[in-house]
């Protein structure tokens, strides 16, 4: 295993056992939830961390590092939404009205472990054209690179999903867990 892998599976087991403890308290109550709306808690996770990197101020006293976690783990319900809609689809295009809301714990962990597998293997392909390229960059660039994405997958959802040339909401969603992954594994090397 490369160290990259390491603190890869580090941080998404962090994630994943906050999210699993939410779901404990919470339940699927997220599964209500549009994917802008997911979008938009993402972007609002984004966008907290951003101030907080120029103003160095927070005032409800928790720092960026949970808000990264908050992007991956809504990030997943994101992907978790797109599997069911693609799932729940009939014979004529639309969407099952019967989609389940409530989802078993077992069955949320292997959802999880599942879209947390595919985006990992979009990073170790990336990650070997692209040689590591994260470890150079600074975390306030690669929070910047995370709300162009949600910019992006906010005009994707704005156009009801068409794209001329362009990724899909779903391949946003993942660069957003990677990206966010990397600052993480950054700020617990750095702590910058």
């Amino acid at each position: 295993m490369t160290q990259t892998e390491l603190e890869y599976r580090q941080v998404i087991q962090r994630c994943k056992d906050l999210f699993l403890k939410k779901n404990q308290d919470y339940g699927t109550a997220w599964r209500i939830l549009r994917l802008p709306s997911i979008t938009d808690q993402i972007f609002i996770k984004a966008q907290r961390i951003r101030t907080l990197q120029e103003t160095g101020v927070s005032q409800v006293g928790e720092g960026i590092e949970p808000e990264f976690v908050g992007i991956i783990n809504y990030c997943v319900m994101a992907l978790i939404q797109l599997h069911f809609q693609t799932a729940s689809q009939t014979v004529d295009g639309q969407p099952d009205k019967t989609a389940k809301m409530d989802i078993p714990t077992d069955e949320l962990e292997h959802l999880y472990d599942e879209q947390i597998g595919q985006v990992m293997r979009l990073l170790f392909a990336k990650n070997h054209d692209y040689g590591e390229a994260w470890r150079d960059m600074r975390v306030s660039s690669m929070t910047d690179i995370i709300l162009m994405k949600l910019l992006r997958t906010k005009q994707i959802e704005d156009n009801r999903g068409t794209t001329l040339v362009s990724e899909g909401v779903d391949a946003n969603y993942m660069d957003m867990i990677n990206y966010a992954v990397f600052c993480l594994i950054k700020l617990q090397n750095t702590g910058r």
